[in-house]
């Protein structure tokens, strides 16, 4: 709300209290968790002008051209809800900044979901947690009890724990087909990961990363 309104007329209060009414989110067919998948990262031409009541409805309308029939096609046929592909798409998006990786993340996780796995994604830890400053997820943290814990809670989370880029909607709705269940960070902190089918695999990849933390002295 704060950095909205630092470019439009209505105050951060007005946007914040727009923007959090439960009345606003079941306009839109959304709930409290889900309401910010209706926000798509874009350049977007906007009056000064513009109302909070206005600017929902023309991220409403964004939205809307965005989810095409065959992206809702798409939806369907990997068995995802609109708010499923968002939710999944911006655990992705915290997960990697890079482009070539995101299909194949984002089929590790679909991988889980189909075989009831939990995600065990640190990055819904941390939203959960509300600590931006975590660097390393501890075992401490999974304790924490909320439905977007994915350690605790099998499935997908009730809504996005950002706001996913575009291009991973659609790394989301065309993932990578393999045999992955883990992926660990590489140790050379690149922003690569190392992937695996199996769990004593992982442990390997997993062990090469928190010797490259420890020898960087990350201990949280």
């Amino acid at each position: 709300a704060g950095v909205l309104t630092k470019a439009l007329e209505p105050d951060s209060v007005q946007m914040l209290t727009y923007l959090t009414m439960p009345s606003v989110h079941e306009k839109y067919g959304l709930n409290n968790n889900s309401f910010f998948s209706l926000f798509l990262p874009n350049t977007y031409f906007i009056n000064w002008n513009t109302s909070a009541e206005e600017l929902v409805q023309r991220m409403a309308d964004e939205y809307k051209n965005f989810w095409t029939e065959a992206r809702k096609q798409k939806a369907k046929t990997i068995g995802l809800t609109q708010t499923d592909v968002s939710a999944l798409a911006a655990i992705v998006t915290k997960e990697t900044y890079r482009p070539s990786e995101e299909a194949r993340i984002a089929g590790v996780y679909m991988n889980r979901v189909k075989k009831g796995i939990p995600l065990q994604a640190d990055t819904t830890l941390i939203f959960a947690l509300k600590d931006f400053t975590i660097k390393r997820v501890l075992n401490v943290h999974k304790k924490v009890d909320s439905p977007f814990n994915t350690y605790k809670y099998k499935g997908l989370p009730p809504g996005p724990i950002c706001i996913p880029r575009l291009s991973t909607l659609d790394a989301v709705l065309n993932y990578e087909r393999h045999n992955y269940y883990y992926f660990c960070a590489r140790e050379d902190f690149k922003g690569y990961h190392n992937f695996a089918t199996s769990y004593t695999g992982h442990l390997v990849n997993a062990r090469k990363y928190q010797r490259a933390l420890n020898q960087r002295k990350i201990y949280k």
